[in-house]
């Protein structure tokens, strides 16, 4: 009984802190919804027409200045940012490097001969031979008598084509009765 109810509390309290954390982010939504009502009450005043063909000639002037100079701050604010964060890349990777737990790449196994390992390692003026077979013993194999049974038997496509249709069978069949 005791452990449920635990598990009755438990349940209620995850329940209230997840509700108090919806409730935050509405309101911080209202008051960011708030803040940009009163940025654009306070920077963008409701347009007013006027009747003459000059006076709009004028407000459209004064408009598209406007325009150019937010545009312009535009783009400033967004070198400052790319600025920035390129800046906070380079230090995050230089603070990963100080750190030492770097990922290592995965490497290609790249097939290269003593001869051009060396010449990599020392560099293309040292000119050096090295002929790794050269100091091996030679060895002779014996001959066994695996080794001549296998040679006895010879191809093994002549030996399925032997034992293969009817003439095949009726030789295996001779020689397991006899």
């Amino acid at each position: 009984v005791q452990k449920k109810k635990r598990a009755v509390t438990a349940r209620r309290q995850h329940l209230k802190s997840v509700m108090l954390q919806i409730a935050a982010t509405e309101l911080e939504k209202e008051s960011s919804e708030s803040e940009k009502a009163n940025y654009l009450a306070e920077h963008c005043p409701p347009l007013q027409l006027p009747g003459s063909m000059q006076d709009l000639q004028e407000l459209c002037k004064k408009l598209h200045t406007k325009v150019e100079t937010v545009d312009e701050e535009r783009y400033d604010t967004e070198m400052k940012l790319q600025k920035t964060t390129k800046e906070l890349e380079d230090l995050s990777q230089k603070l990963f490097d100080l750190r030492g737990k770097f990922k290592r790449p995965p490497l290609k196994r790249v097939r290269m001969s003593a001869d051009a390992m060396l010449r990599a390692l020392l560099g293309s003026k040292h000119k050096v031979c090295m002929d790794l077979r050269a100091n091996l013993k030679q060895v002779k194999k014996e001959d066994t008598e695996k080794e001549k049974d296998l040679r006895d038997v010879g191809d093994w496509r002549k030996n399925i084509e032997e034992k293969s249709g009817m003439e095949g069978r009726k030789k295996m069949f001779e020689t397991s009765e006899s």
